[in-house]
């Protein structure tokens, strides 16, 4: 309603206009700065905080944001009573969102970083308007601290907390069915397979030697039944090659001596 060319700060902030004998009336008062309102509409009992932007309005006049209009619950042309106040120092603050629209923001941080700058102070309870993209998001202010009635957010770290959107449904997984899984082996039925098995018959050793024994017993290996040899636990330090190994420099053998015959040689030694 105020003339001229539309101010995005000002309908969209939390700040107001006021005439500038206002002004006049506030400097020879001793009031604390910057400059808070109490805004009240007695009678529906309804009250809100706000800053001061500019001291340009027409006398008898103050302009308003729209989304504080409907806090109010006036219209454009109802008499309110604005009154100087002060507000604790912010030290933190519950929003909830208005609309599930808002979880398209992809930094809602920063958007709401930038939309305070254009407010002084919070009420606790209000519904208040920021845009964002050429989209209006209403934004209610459910918890203030230290002070229910208000804060003061000007030069103070506040510390926002985010309650699910209104109208935010949690979204359900379909959990898979969860497989049967026995608890032990004799839960396990075991069915007994009919007809031609392969490779169910006793082999031949090569060497006519008898026994299961399929490592050197000297190492204290033995054989488990079906065959199934034990691990092979050497000591630490030690190696297995599968057969006994000679130091070197030594003379005691330990294998039996192969090829031990005299040979003969196609060379005939030379006399000298």
């Amino acid at each position: 309603m105020m003339p001229g060319k539309e101010r995005e700060n000002v309908n969209f902030g939390g700040k107001i206009i006021l005439p500038p004998s206002s002004l006049q009336r506030l400097s020879q008062l001793h009031i604390e700065y910057p400059m808070l309102f109490e805004l009240k509409n007695k009678k529906l009992g309804l009250s809100t905080h706000a800053g001061v932007l500019e001291f340009i309005a027409e006398e008898g006049r103050c302009y308003l944001p729209r989304w504080m209009l409907a806090t109010l619950g006036i219209q454009e042309g109802e008499v309110i009573e604005i009154e100087n106040t002060s507000l604790a120092l912010g030290k933190f603050v519950k929003i909830q969102p208005q609309s599930v629209n808002f979880l398209d923001i992809s930094d809602p941080k920063a958007v709401l970083e930038q939309a305070f700058r254009y407010f002084s102070c919070l009420t606790q309870g209000d519904i208040i308007t920021i845009s964002y993209n050429d989209t209006l998001y209403d934004i209610l202010v459910m918890e203030t601290k230290p002070s229910e009635k208000g804060i003061s957010i000007i030069e103070t770290d506040l510390e926002v907390d985010f309650a699910a959107p209104k109208g935010y449904v949690e979204p359900t997984y379909n959990k898979p069915a969860a497989k049967y899984t026995p608890t032990s082996i004799n839960e396990h039925t075991v069915k007994e397979e009919t007809g031609f098995k392969s490779f169910n018959g006793q082999g031949q050793r090569l060497n006519n030697k008898t026994g299961d024994s399929m490592y050197n017993t000297s190492l204290g290996e033995t054989v488990k039944e079906n065959n199934i040899p034990n691990a092979l636990i050497l000591p630490e330090g030690k190696l297995y090659f599968g057969y006994k190994i000679v130091p070197l420099g030594s003379d005691v053998e330990t294998e039996p001596e192969r090829f031990a015959g005299t040979g003969q040689s196609l060379r005939q030694k030379k006399k000298k």
